[in-house]
């Protein structure tokens, strides 16, 4: 890289987006861009948003406009590979307004929420960009034409699809959006332009199940290699419905007859393409009281972010960390010394696994006791039994029960990271995990969704959760005193 600066006298008018932070040894620290510096412009070019920003920075020589906190602007010229960043954040992480959803989905969970939450979770996003940025879903009613263009051109996948179907008129019903069936076109447009795309089928019993599930599998297979692969998950369903659209949970016949018709196609689209292409939500197998697939039919867990592979994955990763843990050269020492009890607090959905994991593992450490506890949704309602949306209040009001009946919960609870904000110590309800550990008297200590994870918090008392890129780390969780930060 050869990097060059000279001092730009004139001024040009452009969209201004402010610096925010600068990765330590990046480029931009080379170049002496700093935290309050303006970005103006890439090769004379205005920045309307990420997506501009990402694909103009791809280049093995950019000329960047910034302008210093004192007013004066820099051209920087600038050499690099051509996929290097510039390692730079930005104050307004889309580099524009987000877009808000226009649609008001028959399964929505955002509308099943209860009043006086934050204002945080009743803001839908419907925004492609962040569709690319971090996976979102999104239902494609707010975009153009020109949108789809842009993508196209910049090649920004993998874009993610809410279809729900492809029967046009079902679909604006669905939606509650009258332009819900004609962006269906935009699924051919992305098929022709080589976007790679992944899409998402929320499954509401009598609406888009039965034939209905079967035509929109049926026409979607039409855009393979490029779609790559579409989820079928059933909707979640809270016990804030009034006024809503009547929807109905699945029982153990229908979930068994979505799983034989998905499994059909799968064969079908891995003979011809050697993709699985559609997939069944965990959810799913667990209503039927199936077995998970095996992990190949997975097709690398594409969808894991929409409940797809999750427990397979987990189980894959805790019998490999169970393995290694066993063969260890310390191990008898270590089973003869290892002497503590734990909680364990999941979902109603996980627990049987988790439970599983703690058998193995107090037979492997006899001294080892883990309570697996199942914790019911009274705030969403038990319809609702996954790990992310059980509440601090729930924890505090089911594990104090347990405690007030004599029940010893050992030195700390272990929870799964996902029942907290991203980057924070908080609930979705608000709770803090301080507030939850006061309660309680026992330490918190929130545990990554891997089996690797999972073994490593039981086993070590030094565990911590870290993460990168992000607001905090868990430091020494168990030297903690409960409700400390």
């Amino acid at each position: 890289m050869r990097p060059g600066k000279e001092h730009k006298e004139k001024t040009v008018k452009k969209t201004e987006h402010i610096v925010m932070e600068v990765m330590p040894g990046s480029i931009a620290q080379e170049m002496e861009i700093a935290p309050g510096d303006v970005l103006l412009a890439i090769n004379d070019k205005e920045i309307e948003d990420v997506f501009d920003y990402r694909y103009l920075i791809k280049d093995e020589y950019i000329e960047v406009l910034v302008r210093k906190p004192d007013g004066e602007e820099w051209l920087l010229e600038i050499e690099k590979d051509y996929d290097d960043d510039l390692g730079i954040e930005f104050e307004n992480g889309l580099m524009s307004d987000y877009r808000s959803c226009s649609n008001k989905c028959i399964f929505c969970f955002i509308d099943q929420m209860p009043p006086g939450m934050r204002e945080t979770l009743y803001f839908k996003d419907d925004d492609s960009r962040l569709s690319f940025l971090q996976g979102n879903y999104i239902t494609l009613t707010n975009m153009s034409k020109k949108d789809v263009e842009r993508i196209i051109k910049m090649q920004l996948t993998p874009i993610n699809i809410s279809v729900q179907t492809t029967n046009p008129k079902l679909r604006c019903m669905m939606l509650h959006n009258r332009f819900a069936g004609e962006k269906l076109q935009f699924l051919q447009m992305f098929y022709e332009g080589h976007v790679e795309m992944n899409g998402q089928i929320v499954c509401c019993k009598g609406v888009n199940d039965g034939e209905e599930l079967r035509r929109s599998v049926t026409d979607l297979m039409a855009y393979l290699p490029f779609m790559r692969s579409v989820s079928v998950v059933p909707a979640g369903i809270s016990r804030f419905r009034e006024g809503l659209y009547p929807i109905e949970l699945f029982v153990k016949e229908e979930a068994e007859q979505i799983i034989d018709m998905i499994e059909r196609y799968q064969q079908t689209c891995f003979d011809e393409y050697g993709l699985h292409f559609v997939h069944a939500s965990d959810e799913f197998y667990i209503l039927a009281g199936r077995e998970f697939p095996e992990e190949e039919r997975y097709d690398g867990y594409i969808q894991l972010e929409n409940g797809v592979g999750m427990m397979r994955l987990l189980m894959e990763e805790f019998a490999q960390a169970y393995q290694a843990a066993v063969e260890d050269a310390g191990y008898h020492e270590r089973r003869q010394a290892l002497k503590r009890t734990l909680t364990v607090a999941t979902g109603q959905l996980a627990c049987s696994t988790l439970e599983e994991f703690a058998r193995k593992l107090m037979e492997a450490y006899p001294g080892l006791v883990i309570h697996v506890c199942a914790i019911r949704n009274d705030f969403f309602g038990e319809t609702i039994t996954v790990s992310g949306l059980v509440t601090g209040q729930d924890l505090i009001a089911q594990l104090g029960k347990r405690q007030r009946t004599g029940e010893d919960l050992g030195e700390a609870l272990l929870i799964p990271a996902n029942m907290l904000r991203s980057g924070e110590q908080i609930f979705l309800d608000d709770v803090t995990v301080a507030e939850v550990e006061k309660a309680l008297g026992l330490q918190v200590v929130p545990v990554e969704s891997g089996g690797q994870d999972f073994v490593e918090a039981v086993l070590n008392k030094d565990y911590c959760m870290e993460r990168e890129n992000e607001q905090f780390v868990y430091v020494q969780a168990y030297d903690r005193k409960p409700g400390e930060s």
